[in-house]
C-alpha cells in the first residue's frame, strides 16, 4: 500500500527540458542532455521529476500551446530519446511526471484547423463556438492587461471561439465525450512510455462548463476527475494526477473527492501565499490558519507544497494588506510584478541572496504538510533576468559551470540568455563550484532532502500547531505511527527564545533530539522545553529521543 502511495513522501523536482541541458550544441536543451544529468538529480536526492511541456508546439506560451499530444518536439529529440530517458530514470529509482495540458490546444493543432475549416468537421464540436460575440467576452481573462478577450472571431469558421487563455489557445470542449475519450487516450499513451503520472494544468478550467450561454459562477463537471482517476488506476495502479487548482478551501474535497476518488494531489496555493506573508511579516499566524483550513482531506490524498514555480507568485488569496506587505518585501518595483497580482522573481533574489533566509524558507517548505516540489536551479540559488518579458525572467537556463553559457550549451546563442552578470551570474552561482563547497546551498539542500525523507511523519502524519508565545516562531508537530516530529522556525531576523510543550503528555515528550545537529533538549519540571533560535534559525526535532528513533517505522 505504501508503494502505491509513493507520492505521499516523495520529493519532486520540476524542470524544463528546453533550458536544462543541451547535448547536441544547438542551443536548446534536449532529452539526451537531461539523461546525462540524471546522476546529478539522483545525487541531489529527489525521487520524482516533473517535466514541463515538451510536445510539438509553436511555443508562444512556453510550450503550453500544444500542437501534437503524441510526440516530442524535434528541438528536444525524438520519442526514442524520451523512452531512453524514462528508462534511465527508472534505473535510478526516479519517477517521471509530465504536464498534461488539455484545457486547450494550439490554434495550429490539426483538430482546430479541421474544426475551423468545416462546420461539419468531426472536430468542430471539440471546441467551443458562438455565431455571435457573447456578452461576457471581456470577462474571465487569465492574463488581464495582456489578454483582451476570451472570445475571438475566426474568419474561416465565421464564428467566435472560446479561449480562457490567449487567443492562440482555443479551449477544448470537455463536455464532449469524444474529447474526454481522447484525453484518456493521451494519458494511456504516455503511461505506456514510462511516466508515473501527470501534473494536470488548469484543472478548474478543464472541468468547467463552457459556452456562450454559461453565466455567473462556474459549473464544474467533477465527475470528469473521477473518470481520469479510474482510468489511471486501471492502466497503472500507482500512477497519479497532481492538479493545478488555485481554489478556495471550501472546494478542496470537491477536487480530492470525499472518498479520495478524484485527484491524488493538488498544489496548496493557500499555504504557498501564506508562507510568503509569513516570511515578509515575520508572523506565522496566518500560515497556521491556512494550514488548518486546508488540512481536511482523504487519507490517500496529498498536498504539494512549493515556494516558486514557472509562473508568477500569485498573491490573489491574501488580503489587500497582506498582499501589499509581500510586494514591499519581495517585489517593490513595478518590473518585479505581473498582472497586478503576483511577483515574477526567483526565490534567491527575492530574499536578497541571504543564505540564512533562503535556508529558512526551504526548511519551512520541506516541513509544511505535504510533498515538497523543488524548482530547477533553486537548489543552487539561481537568480532571474528581469529584462526578459513576463514569466520568462525566471525560466533561464540551468547554470552548471563557470564556463561559457554556464555549461548549459556550447552554442553561441542559447535558446534563452543565461544569467551572466551580477551576483547571480553563472560565474558565481553554478553546480560545479557548489559541489566542492561543503557550506554551499547545494550541499545544504542535499542534506535537507535526505533529512526530509528520513522524517515520513511530515508526509503521512497528523499535524498540529504548538504554541510558542511568539508570533515570529512557528512550531508544527507531526504524529504518525506512534512517532512524532516537531519543526520550529524563527521567521524573524532577531534571535528569540521560546518555551514550549511538545503536546505529548508522556515521558517521550520530555526529550527532543535535533535531527540537524544531534543536540538534546530535556524538558523542565513544568514540562516545557526552552529553545533558543538565532535569527532565521530552525530546528527539526524527533520527539522522544533515541527510543523513538529506534522504533520509527520506515516510509
Amino acid at each position: 500500500m505504501i508503494n502505491d502511495l509513493w507520492y505521499k513522501n516523495a520529493v519532486i523536482y520540476c524542470l524544463s527540458v528546453r533550458t536544462f541541458m543541451d547535448a547536441d550544441g544547438d542551443g536548446i536543451g534536449d532529452f539526451a542532455g537531461l539523461e546525462r544529468r540524471l546522476d546529478y538529480l539522483q545525487g541531489l536526492g529527489v525521487t520524482a521529476i516533473w517535466l514541463m511541456p515538451f510536445q510539438p508546439s509553436p511555443k508562444k506560451d512556453g510550450g503550453y500551446d500544444i500542437s501534437d499530444y503524441y510526440g516530442v518536439d524535434p528541438d528536444y529529440g525524438s520519442l526514442g530519446d524520451f523512452v531512453a530517458f524514462t528508462h534511465a530514470a527508472r534505473q535510478r529509482g526516479l519517477r517521471v511526471i509530465i504536464d498534461l495540458v488539455v484545457n486547450h490546444t494550439s490554434d495550429r493543432h490539426r483538430w482546430f484547423q479541421s474544426a475551423r475549416s468545416d462546420p461539419h468537421s468531426l472536430y468542430r464540436d471539440w471546441y467551443v463556438w458562438s455565431e455571435e460575440r457573447p456578452a461576457n467576452a471581456d470577462e474571465g481573462m487569465v492574463f488581464p492587461g495582456v489578454q483582451r478577450t476570451t472570445w475571438t472571431y475566426d474568419t474561416k469558421a465565421k464564428a467566435y471561439y472560446f479561449h480562457r487563455f490567449f487567443d492562440f489557445q482555443p479551449d477544448l470542449n470537455t463536455a464532449n465525450p469524444a474529447v474526454i475519450a481522447e484525453i484518456l487516450k493521451i494519458m494511456g499513451f504516455w503511461i505506456e512510455l514510462g511516466v508515473s503520472g501527470f501534473r494536470m494544468d488548469a484543472v478548474p478550467f478543464v472541468i468547467a462548463r463552457k459556452g456562450a450561454d454559461v453565466k455567473g459562477e462556474p459549473v464544474e463537471q467533477f465527475d470528469l476527475l473521477r473518470n481520469f482517476r479510474e482510468f489511471l488506476q486501471w492502466r497503472q495502479g500507482d500512477a497519479i494526477i497532481l492538479a493545478e487548482a488555485n481554489i478556495l478551501p471550501r472546494q478542496d474535497l470537491d477536487y480530492f473527492g470525499d472518498d479520495g476518488d478524484r485527484m491524488h494531489m493538488m498544489f496548496n496555493f493557500q499555504v504557498n501565499q501564506a508562507t510568503f506573508y509569513a516570511l515578509a511579516a515575520s508572523d506565522g499566524r496566518p500560515l497556521v490558519k491556512a494550514i488548518e483550513k486546508t488540512w481536511a482531506r482523504p487519507a490517500t490524498a496529498q498536498w504539494a507544497t512549493f515556494l516558486r514555480n514557472h509562473d508568477e507568485l500569485d498573491l490573489g488569496r491574501l488580503t489587500e494588506a497582506q498582499r501589499q506587505a509581500v510586494f514591499r518585501a519581495f517585489g517593490p518595483e513595478a518590473e518585479m510584478q505581473l498582472y497586478d497580482r503576483g511577483i515574477r522573481r526567483r526565490l534567491a533574489p527575492m530574499l536578497q541572496g541571504d543564505p540564512r533566509r533562503i535556508r529558512l524558507a526551504y526548511s519551512l517548505m520541506f516541513t509544511l504538510p505535504g510533498t515538497p516540489v523543488l524548482r530547477y536551479g533553486d537548489e543552487i540559488g539561481m537568480g532571474d533576468d528581469l529584462s526578459l518579458k513576463e514569466r520568462d525572467c525566471a525560466r533561464t537556463p540551468m547554470q552548471w559551470t563557470g564556463e561559457a553559457n554556464g555549461g548549459f550549451s556550447k552554442a553561441e546563442r542559447p535558446v534563452m540568455p543565461v544569467i551572466a552578470k551580477g551576483p547571480f551570474g553563472f560565474p558565481h552561482v553554478n553546480v560545479a563550484e557548489q559541489r566542492h563547497d561543503r557550506d554551499s546551498l547545494l550541499a545544504w539542500m542535499q542534506s535537507i532532502i535526505r533529512l526530509r525523507k528520513e522524517a515520513p511523519e511530515i508526509g503521512w502524519g497528523e499535524i498540529s500547531a504548538v504554541e510558542t508565545g511568539e508570533n515570529a516562531v512557528l512550531a508544527l508537530r507531526y504524529d504518525w505511527r506512534n512517532n512524532a516530529v516537531l519543526c520550529v522556525h524563527n521567521l524573524a531576523a532577531r534571535p528569540l527564545e521560546v518555551a514550549l510543550r511538545t503536546g505529548i503528555a508522556a515521558p517521550e515528550g520530555d526529550l527532543l533530539i535535533d535531527l540537524l545537529t544531534g543536540s538534546r533538549s530535556e524538558a523542565a519540571e513544568d514540562g516545557r522545553h526552552t529553545i533558543c533560535l538565532e535569527g532565521y534559525g530552525y530546528h527539526w526535532y524527533r520527539v522522544g529521543g533515541l527510543d523513538a528513533l529506534l522504533r520509527r517505522s520506515p516510509g
